[in-house]
């Protein structure tokens, strides 16, 4: 049963694609040029399903929110001004809650936008355009209870809403700033100086540094590597643990090493006004797992490596 259920659905999204034409642009039209919000209406498991569309929507920089029809005639139309669109949701077209709102809708001059399942509904005749999404079939064994139908619903939903996203050229950037909490948010708002060490925590020795004293920089700051810098900070390179690991499978000895002969040169770094997540996306590229940032005169003003990242929820 429960691969019944899948399959029906399935198709029933499937069709959808043969209904994406002429009525789909209008409705894409019609919500772009909205000066207002989008408001969407529906009753039941329309209704729950109108809540997720108008959330998607909000998130995907198309303003919009949810009203309950049945609020709405007592009070709640007062939410609905000139310059909203309205997207009706009724699979039958046939909703009273919803057909005594439309009248006042129209002399309002508010368009309408249908998503229903007949188009042959009252729904359908009195708005402005009509999205079809009808199914052969519930997905329930009695073809009563809406599960397939309000599938390809909450389908033809997403479809309006990224559609309506590409139109717009939205972006990251504009993403991260309607989910700014948890780890999605951290992702796409941390910038590397908002993660990164700084200060007297920054691991750094001179060229002319004995290399126990870049061995105990290392250890005592770690991160897994030293920077090595000139007398105003500009890097000259990196001593890495990988480095260590390296000059002591090599045999040198290191009571007469010269730091500035074993160190990496031409090191990776990184800006610090650029994302956490595109640190992360460098480290991985080059298989690292730490980096230096640097400003424009290459002096390091800090680091950071995986567990700093992992730290702050980018990772």
């Amino acid at each position: 049963m429960a691969i019944a259920v899948i399959d029906t659905e399935a198709t029933a999204v499937s069709a959808l694609r043969h209904r994406i034409g002429d009525e789909f642009v209008a409705a894409c039209g019609l919500l772009k040029d909205c000066t207002g919000r989008i408001v969407v209406l529906g009753m039941g498991k329309s209704g729950h399903i109108g809540g997720k569309i108008a959330a998607t929507l909000a998130s995907t920089g198309s303003p919009a929110f949810f009203v309950h029809p049945g609020e709405a005639s007592h009070g709640d139309l007062g939410m609905i001004t000139a310059g909203d669109t309205v997207l009706a949701i009724s699979n039958s077209g046939e909703t009273d809650e919803i057909l005594m709102l439309l009248p006042i809708l129209k002399r309002a001059g508010v368009p309408l936008i249908a998503i229903c399942g007949r188009r042959s509904s009252s729904l359908a005749a009195e708005c402005d355009v009509y999205l079809d999404v009808s199914v052969a079939e519930e997905a329930c064994p009695f073809d009563l209870a809406p599960t397939a139908s309000t599938t390809a619903t909450l389908a033809m939903g997403d479809a309006l809403a990224i559609a309506l996203l590409e139109e717009r050229g939205f972006t990251e950037e504009d993403f991260s700033r309607t989910h700014p909490a948890g780890r999605l948010g951290r992702r796409l708002l941390l910038h590397v100086n908002d993660v990164m060490v700084k200060g007297g925590a920054v691991p750094k020795a001179t060229a002319s540094a004995d290399f126990s004293a870049v061995l105990l920089e290392m250890t005592r700051k770690g991160l897994g590597m030293t920077a090595i810098v000139d007398p105003h900070d500009r890097l000259l390179g990196v001593f890495t643990d990988g480095d260590l690991r390296r000059v002591l499978e090599a045999g040198v000895d290191l009571h007469q090493a010269n730091i500035s002969e074993l160190m990496t040169r031409n090191s990776i770094t990184v800006r610090d006004d650029i994302l956490a997540a595109e640190a992360v996306r460098v480290m991985e590229e080059k298989k690292i797992n730490a980096l230096l940032v640097v400003n424009e005169q290459r002096a390091v003003i800090g680091a950071l490596n995986m567990h700093t990242l992992l730290s702050a929820g980018v990772v």
